[in-house]
């Protein structure tokens, strides 16, 4: 079935106008209605409506897909209208939406409207053709845009299937990353236009914050001819046992996918066993020291990921009681006791502080330990990482310990799972209950108590001396952690960078944070600005999408600049780095200090010498930009 077929001319409207959303849809409606391919249009109206209160079905680059499924629709049927105006529909990307189609299918089995739902889709992606649907001055020059384009695309998939191996397989990847907003989507998207690239299906698991999503099934695993695992968190991998899978980073989903895709299909993918050794030829250049780093940080970034939402919310609620006190006491005028009470002098701040944000706060340093050993050593491991943790927490070890502590409970669950492998199969039940909480819990209260907290705890006093005692000095640190986060843009050393900035704020660091998040929020802004500067520098599709990384710098969200550094690493990451490290400089230099350890231009409210705070993100991004200017080469369309 063609969507020529089903489009009524005297379902099309050109050059229309709506007020709003709901407008929209009652015009759109009234237009399917004269197909005469309804029987109740009131109840067919009610459940287009029902469908956009799930989601909105505007898809993007100004196009809106509104549909539904209904026993008031007697044959399927497709409905048009152009909006040269455009109208607000909730878009994923912000953009009015000027072109509409919706779709009314049957109550059947045969599910039309998912065909042709998709068919739509995949040609509304191309902006020459909404360009062209826009520009059409009749009903036939619109039905004939719609045709051709269609035409073309069926011609290019059946040209496309001549040269696929008939029964190709479909590939399977896993992709997650610590904070799990950018990593973990871009990866997907990514991987899965590689795919789509290479003519293949793909299906892809994704672990956020907002929990797993797509699950892998245990037959999809069997029958995929791959799996890419572009991951920086600790996935579960037992269920991949036997099967070709590729192990990178969650950074290699998004600039490296069509290599990727390209492995598993050229059968480079290394055998995994769940027992952690690999069988593989086209790795085998990989050492096993670069496979023992990974999987640390792996661990690592476990634990970061369960913290940050303690650490996220907390210190949030804490900057703000500080900000409300602020604003009522004046901090020269009081007293030495009220000054240690500092946050907690209103009823408000009180509430937010020593109630609610304190709380969540003081989990921070607990749960970054006992995912670190849940990661290692499964769930028996959490239980121990939680007692070190907060041992650090109320010891002098504070950050640093925790990060010890996780990784020693981890591995003393592991020597204890050894030591007691050998006993009767009838104790394996109170293993995990008994055995490995008393004997872990002694071992890792020893090793705390008598080595940790001693040598980190020594460790901590010099770093937080160090720091107090840095002066004009401290401009230094903010230039290397600044520059940090631009290196590889939410990798290893964007992360070390993020870590110590957290780490520190359990201290009273509050500078060091400021410089971490007005580095990352450099690359981002820079890269949009240049785009909008320099346009011969940058491709059509990287200027189109350029504006949207001044929205993902101004959040704090770094991975925005991925896809251009991943394009041209030589010139793009020099620039970023260069530029990060000036605004964090600068940040030190100017005292700003930030409380709240995420959030972007949402938490400037809470940060301290905010003017000059953002004079030193406009200077760092100012210049990135220019150099961005002077070192990338122009681009020939």
């Amino acid at each position: 079935m063609r969507i020529k077929d089903l489009l009524d001319p005297r379902s099309i409207e050109l050059g229309a106008s709506a007020t709003n959303k709901a407008d929209a849809i009652e015009k759109i409606v009234t237009l399917m209605g004269k197909s005469d391919r309804i029987s109740d249009l009131a109840v067919y109206h009610k459940g287009v409506l029902a469908r956009e209160e799930e989601s909105t079905t505007a898809v993007g680059e100004g196009v809106a897909i509104p549909h539904c499924k209904s026993d008031s629709v007697k044959t399927a049927g497709l409905a048009a209208m152009t909006l040269p105006n455009g109208v607000d529909y909730d878009a994923p990307d912000g953009e009015p939406v000027k072109v509409m189609f919706l779709i009314a299918a049957p109550n059947t089995k045969e599910n039309v409207h998912v065909d042709v739902l998709s068919k739509l889709s995949v040609l509304l992606l191309d902006e020459n053709f909404t360009k062209k649907l826009l520009a059409a001055k009749t009903v036939d020059e619109f039905l004939s845009v719609v045709d051709e384009a269609e035409t073309a695309k069926d011609a290019a998939d059946a040209e496309k299937n001549k040269v696929l191996p008939a029964g190709l397989p479909k590939i399977l990847a896993v992709t997650g990353c610590p904070t799990g907003i950018a990593h973990t989507k871009m990866s997907a998207e990514n991987l899965s236009k590689a795919a789509a690239k290479a003519g293949v299906s793909i299906k892809v698991e994704t672990h956020g914050q907002e929990g797993l999503r797509n699950e892998l099934t245990d037959e999809e695993i069997r029958n995929a001819a791959g799996i890419i695992v572009a991951a920086d968190i600790n996935v579960p991998m037992a269920r991949f046992d036997g099967r070709p899978v590729i192990q990178v980073r969650v950074a290699e989903g998004i600039s490296k996918a069509d290599e990727l895709v390209s492995r598993v299909l050229k059968g480079e993918a290394p055998v995994y066993h769940a027992s952690a050794t690999e069988k593989s030829t086209a790795d085998s250049k990989n050492s096993t020291a670069k496979g023992s780093a990974h999987s640390v940080y792996k661990h690592l970034m476990n634990g970061v990921t369960h913290m940050l939402p303690f650490v996220v919310g907390g210190g949030i609620l804490i900057a703000l009681a500080f900000l409300i006190d602020g604003f009522v006491y004046d901090l020269n005028t009081l007293s030495p006791e009220m000054k240690s009470n500092f946050g907690c002098l209103t009823p408000l701040s009180a509430f937010l502080k020593g109630k609610v944000g304190g709380v969540a706060f003081g989990f921070m340093l607990p749960v970054l330990a006992g995912f670190i050993a849940m990661s290692i050593a499964d769930r028996p491991g959490l239980a121990l990482g939680f007692v070190g943790g907060a041992m650090a927490a109320n010891g002098t070890s504070g950050f640093l310990g925790a990060l010890v502590a996780g990784f020693l409970a981890g591995y003393v669950v592991l020597l204890l799972k050894k030591l007691f492998k050998n006993l009767p199969a009838s104790l394996d039940g109170i293993k995990p209950i008994l055995l490995y909480p008393l004997f872990g819990m002694v071992l890792v209260g020893i090793g705390m108590n008598f080595i940790v907290e001693p040598i980190v705890g020594a460790i901590n006093h010099l770093l937080n001396t160090g720091l107090n005692n840095l002066g004009n000095l401290g401009f230094v640190l903010g230039l290397l952690l600044g520059g940090m986060m631009a290196v590889d843009m939410g990798g290893p050393v964007n992360k070390a960078a993020y870590v110590f900035g957290t780490g520190m704020l359990a201290e009273g660091h509050y500078e060091i944070m400021a410089a971490v998040m007005v580095g990352g929020m450099v690359p981002p802004i820079a890269i949009a600005a240049a785009t909008l500067i320099f346009k011969n520098k940058f491709t059509a599709e990287e200027r189109k999408a350029g504006p949207v990384n001044f929205i993902m710098g101004a959040a704090f969200i770094t991975e925005g600049a991925i896809p251009y550094a991943a394009r041209d690493p030589g010139h793009v990451l020099p620039s970023c780095i260069v530029g990060s490290a000036v605004a964090g400089a600068l940040s030190m230099l100017f005292g700003c200090t930030l409380m709240a350890p995420h959030g972007g231009i949402f938490v400037f409210p809470v940060v301290g010498n905010w003017f000059m705070y953002i004079v030193s993100l406009l200077v760092g991004s100012a210049v990135s930009c220019v150099m961005l200017g002077l070192l990338k080469k122009n681009v020939e369309e």
